[in-house]
């Protein structure tokens, strides 16, 4: 089972989106939509995607700010989990920082989501000493 993974193209967005839900990423006040179009709109921002025999089975949208590199809504459809698809995904998401000279990542999730953290500690993540505030504009 190969994974190709490219980046999104604009006729992937609802594949895309529906891979979000599924995997229980969305929230009510995350716009999923604006996220996706506010990410292909920027070039410093990408939404990756994994495909199967040109199904989208995972995706992850990754960018930085000048300084410092981001991944999120990091996907796998449920049925292809636990088989290393997340991992390298997550390489590929990794790489697109490193070919736009990011040094480090900075990696967020819900608290309350302890299957991931496992996943990102597997990777080598861990808990940094700072204090990560948020306000919405």
């Amino acid at each position: 089972m190969k994974l190709h993974i490219s980046e999104m193209s604009g006729s992937e967005s609802a594949a895309v989106i529906a891979l979000w839900e599924q995997c229980e990423l969305t929230r009510p006040w995350n716009d999923p939509h604006r996220d996706l179009e506010f990410a292909m709109a920027s070039i410093n921002a990408t939404i990756l995607v994994g495909k199967i025999e040109n199904k989208i089975i995972a995706s992850a949208m990754t960018g930085h700010d000048g300084h410092r590199g981001a991944v999120y809504y990091l996907a796998v459809d449920p049925a292809f989990q636990s088989r290393g698809l997340g991992r390298e995904l997550h390489d590929a998401a990794i790489a697109w920082l490193k070919a736009k000279g990011v040094w480090k990542i900075n990696l967020m999730f819900r608290s309350e989501n302890q299957k991931v953290r496992g996943f990102y500690e597997a990777l080598g993540y861990e808990v940094n000493d700072v204090v990560s505030l948020g306000k919405k504009i």
